[in-house]
């Protein structure tokens, strides 16, 4: 008895501290969600990749591919900045108008995208057959959202 509830405590603080991080996220959650799953996803399948590529795996490497993952995630952070700057701006000069994460958001989905074409990437490198549509797919978002921050820019 002791253990089930220990078990329901350890779930409900699981459930609070996520709930607490996308209600502080707001519409950044998912694509921070998605972007820490596909840098988990692309590291494993580049080690696994690296081998039919017949490159070495060393510490050096791996290292730096988790510094590179983690410098994405700052790229996440610098992107809610400038919405934070923004957003103080834009209450400087006497507008009233919540701006949610708009920057951090699109950076996010962006490295989402490239992380989703690297897996693919290197799955192809692996053997694996893709369906001919997907990485068109793929790719097309990547320059909407591309073309969205450009638009967002020139509008700012």
């Amino acid at each position: 008895m002791t253990r089930v509830k220990h078990v329901d405590k350890g779930q409900a603080w699981v459930t609070i501290a996520l709930s607490a991080v996308m209600d502080f996220l707001g519409i950044l959650a998912i694509p921070v969600f998605l972007m820490v799953g596909c840098n988990i996803i692309d590291y494993i399948t580049g080690l696994i990749a690296s081998k039919y590529r017949q490159e070495q795996i060393n510490s050096y490497k791996g290292m730096r591919g988790i510094i590179k993952k983690v410098c994405m995630w700052l790229l996440v952070v610098v992107g809610a900045m400038v919405d934070v700057l923004i957003r103080y701006a834009a209450e400087t000069m006497g507008l009233n108008f919540q701006i949610p994460f708009i920057v951090a958001t699109l950076v996010a989905v962006w490295i989402v995208v490239n992380e989703i074409i690297s897996i693919l990437e290197n799955l192809v490198d692996i053997g694996i057959d893709l369906p001919p549509f997907l990485m068109p797919i793929v790719k097309r978002i990547k320059r909407e959202v591309e073309e969205v921050g450009e638009n967002k820019e020139k509008g700012l």
